[in-house]
């Protein structure tokens, strides 16, 4: 292609990621698949690989990649920052109407807009030419922090405007307001991954926002759940609307994300729409704290001035508190499918936002003692929308010297079974696998798909075995008769003969579905076939040392202990003598291939990502592994292909990143020979 054909071609691409970009992060409306995605901007990637000197700041390929800052620059805004002053009630705003009519008579005669006062991270934001150039933090109001970089990491964030085709043409100049956030839903789902892989979960969806936005590492920022919602023009050249009702309309033309907002025409209007923002507070997706009644007409709201640092055309009407202080009863102690011991609060109960609450997470044992919550204390206690309530920290200057500082467990409070806590991680396990309270979630994911794959028995039918006290362990499967199940409800004689037929095929799956099954804390697919590899079957798993198991490419010393601590329990060597018992005691299985076949994919390394057309999860791995290959997975600079499908996760982010070249199943079937 020529390079004037290239070039155009480029910002053919840049044009198009684009416009999907505003259609996905902001309207949730994409119009083609994550796949075809994909393709675009892998081309555009490769194009800029060739042409680094082609690279613009507001290409679709920088929102990460630059490197750690040792500092952030100051950035002086061009107009203060303001902040707002309160109003808790209706009685608070009709004064503050009051105050600012006697200034200015037409007060009386203007219209307002009511928004949702975001509990997020204020950000400035700087466009020339239609392009993002600087972006900062609010700081005091008159200086903040340059976070550009970190700013870029924001799909929502549009770094060239406007977005939408035949959209309003961009200003020269214009400076925006937005806050940046997580949304609740974000927020519980990354807490979720970090709690199951043992590492520290976060506060509040606020602080970890504020956190991710001001590292120093772009990576670290990208690697956060971030959005953007903007709600103001901060500065810009003439001719924008004159009221905040239009502006707000306007940025949306451009293809910013735009904070919702209710227009009203008195300001018992406003009262009413802020009141009606706090009763459907629990609905809302982000955190919010209250509402902001502003006056629509900029003009009259820049007249009336400021006092201190308030702007009196604007008041937040706060929403009713959602943080109150009561006693800490006792902390208890839950322990999750994978044996996590998570602890909570048993509080004495206290009505939070008309729910009256008694119990509240402390997130993990850490946390207990970095804050010095103490049985007994005086607790601040906050509850927002539907996220479980949390304990934010003692009251300390409530203490009466009776209070009792917490010390964990060194037992598993359902088995009995002592706790492990590995060091650098912050979780503690119960690695009992017969351990009551694991039971059910265990057994469930024993009989899963990925693992031994007995058709037919779902959750509903293994709680109803181990309420009957048929099942103690994943063993005792094996072991079920026709006459149990028939006094189950539900359970005829058909039904009956059929899931005891699956459990007895079960029997057949493969030694890397059976060490998946067992739940192994940090074995998944990937290790499990690995471990299958080495080891001949379970005795000799089982007696392998943590330095052995780590010498196998992507074992740390983390999973090395935890899977020698796994069968060194007196509790799973009783289950795995009665799986032995029973004729569960799968081998490892010689690849029948040819050297031909084989030699195809010899030496190559791959990790898969998405779903691939034409094969399961474990098909396409089977299909590499018979050709040669070896699966990992997670993504290094030793990795030689990344096979992706649609939807792919970060790990095709971190090809990209490290250049590993990305194929999909057409490329890889004639890798293999095949096509």
């Amino acid at each position: 292609m020529q390079t004037d054909q290239l070039q155009q071609r480029l910002e053919t691409l840049r044009r198009e990621i684009r416009y999907h970009n505003y259609r996905y992060h902001i309207h949730n409306d994409p119009v083609i698949s994550d796949y075809e995605y994909d393709l675009l901007l892998q081309e555009l990637l490769k194009i800029e690989a060739e042409h680094p000197e082609w690279v613009t700041p507001d290409s679709p390929s920088q929102r990460a990649g630059a490197a750690p800052a040792d500092r952030f620059e100051k950035v002086q805004h061009p107009v203060p920052i303001l902040s707002l002053s309160n109003a808790f009630n209706a009685e608070g705003v009709r004064a503050w109407f009051q105050r600012i009519a006697r200034l200015d008579p037409r007060v009386r005669e203007t219209d307002f807009v009511v928004e949702p006062k975001l509990d997020g991270l204020t950000v400035v934001l700087h466009y020339r030419d239609g392009v993002f150039v600087q972006g900062a933090t609010r700081g005091n109001g008159e200086v903040g922090e340059e976070v550009s970089i970190n700013l870029r990491t924001i799909r929502s964030l549009p770094l060239r405007i406007p977005l939408r085709p035949n959209g309003v043409k961009a200003p020269s100049y214009l400076v925006v307001r937005g806050e940046v956030f997580i949304y609740i839903a974000e927020f519980e789902r990354l807490n979720r991954r970090l709690e199951q892989a043992g590492l520290r979960t976060y506060q509040t969806p606020r602080n970890t926002a504020a956190g991710a936005l001001r590292q120093l590492d772009p990576s670290l920022t990208a690697r956060r759940p971030l959005t953007l919602l903007t709600y103001d023009i901060v500065a810009g050249e003439d001719g924008l609307p004159s009221s905040q009702y239009d502006r707000l309309a306007y940025l949306r033309e451009l293809g910013f994300p735009v904070l919702d907002a209710t227009y009203c025409k008195t300001i018992e209007e406003a009262i009413d729409a802020a009141e009606d923002w706090a009763r459907r507070r629990t609905d809302l997706r982000y955190e919010a704290d209250g509402t902001v009644i502003k006056i629509n007409d900029l003009a009259l709201a820049s007249d009336l001035g400021v006092v201190g640092k308030d702007p009196r055309g604007a008041i937040a009407y706060k929403f009713p508190a959602q943080e109150v202080t009561t006693k800490l009863m006792d902390i208890g102690v839950n322990v999750g499918r994978t044996g996590v011991l998570t602890p909570y609060a048993i509080l004495e109960p206290v009505e939070i936002g008309g729910v009256i609450v008694r119990q509240a997470t402390l997130h993990n044992f850490d946390y207990i003692a970095e804050k010095d919550i103490r049985v007994g204390d005086r607790v601040l206690v906050k509850r927002a929308g539907d996220v479980i309530p949390y304990v934010i920290g003692p009251v300390q200057a409530a203490r009466t010297g009776e209070e009792q500082p917490y010390v964990p467990p060194e037992n598993c409070p359902s088995c009995g079974e002592a706790a492990e806590h590995l060091e650098g991680e912050v979780a503690w396990y119960c690695v009992n696998a017969a351990c009551p309270a694991q039971l059910v979630r265990n057994l469930e994911h024993f009989v899963s798909r990925g693992a031994m794959d007995i058709v037919g028995l779902g959750i509903r039918i293994v709680e109803q075995l181990v309420r009957a006290g048929l099942v103690r362990d994943v063993a005792d499967l094996y072991a079920l008769q026709k006459e149990d199940l028939l006094q189950l409800e539900g359970f005829a004689e058909k039904k009956a003969d059929n899931l005891l037929a699956s459990i007895q095929y079960s029997k057949e799956r493969s030694l890397a579905r059976l060490i998946i099954a067992l739940g192994i804390r940090g074995v998944g697919e990937v290790a499990a076939a690995d471990l299958a590899e080495h080891y001949q079957d379970l005795d000799i798993l089982a007696r392998a040392s943590a330095e052995e198991i780590q010498s196998i490419e992507g074992f740390g010393p983390n999973i090395a202990q935890s899977i020698v601590d796994w069968f060194a329990r007196p509790a799973n060597q009783q289950v795995l003598e009665k799986l032995r018992r029973a004729g569960v005691w799968p081998s490892r299985e010689k690849r029948q291939t040819t050297e031909a076949v084989r030699s195809t994919l010899e030496g190559l390394s791959f990790v898969v990502t998405g779903t691939i057309p034409g094969f399961t999860r474990e098909e396409v791995k089977g299909f590499i592994e018979a050709h040669g290959g070896k699966v990992t997975g997670s993504v290094s600079g030793k990795t030689n292909f990344v096979v992706a499908g649609a939807e792919p996760g970060s790990k095709y982010t971190k090809a990209q990143a490290l250049g590993v070249p990305i194929i999909d199943e057409h490329e890889l079937r004639r890798l293999a020979g095949e096509i």
